[in-house]
């Protein structure tokens, strides 16, 4: 009986020395552990970023037209979870969508124009934002006047040039969720 209980843990011990030698030759694969919800590090659609024109855009001699892109940088860091994610200066882009020069009669210019994006690193980032100008009208009532006393003296009555200076601070909203992964 002795010999079958011997038989027996030398086979138990022979089964256990083998699993631990599998164990030790073959490591199961670790896994990333996920704190924290999925994608807990992201910029949502609708974050306010303030960004200022880097040059001037007027209507004066007919110097804006539709389509035309213009340069934007952000006037103040974007933060997530106390770390600056998109930095003051942040270069962008933005785009003239209408476009009326001042004229005859008083006319006044007028523009709008609209944010496109960001560029952070290599990642073009959509925003969207409005802006827009316009000059002031050149005495209504002085071209009125003029039409009914002088009618050809309303021709060289105009408005004045829309103007937005370098600098001018336009709030942007993201267009998309940005996620962001921390070094």
């Amino acid at each position: 009986m002795f010999n079958k209980f011997g038989a027996i843990i030398g086979a138990l011990s022979a089964c256990v020395s083998s699993t631990a030698i599998a164990q030790v030759a073959a490591p199961a694969p670790q896994q990333a552990m996920i704190v924290g919800a999925q994608g807990g590090n992201v910029l949502r659609i609708g974050t306010q970023i303030p960004v200022r024109t880097r040059t001037e855009l007027t209507t004066k001699d007919k110097a804006l037209r539709v389509g035309q892109r213009f340069e934007v940088e952000t006037a103040e860091p974007v933060s997530l979870n106390g770390r600056v994610v998109i930095p003051v200066g942040t270069p962008g882009v933005g785009e003239v969508t209408s476009v009326r020069n001042k004229g005859m009669w008083g006319k006044s210019g007028h523009f709008d124009v609209r944010l496109l994006s960001l560029r952070v690193g290599d990642r073009q980032i959509r925003v969207s934002g409005i802006a827009d100008d316009k000059g002031k009208a050149g005495g209504g009532g002085a071209a009125a006047v003029s039409a009914l006393v002088f009618l050809p003296a309303g021709f060289f009555m105009t408005g004045t040039s829309a103007r937005l200076p370098a600098g001018t601070v336009i709030t942007a909203s993201l267009d998309e969720d940005v996620p962001v992964a921390f070094a």
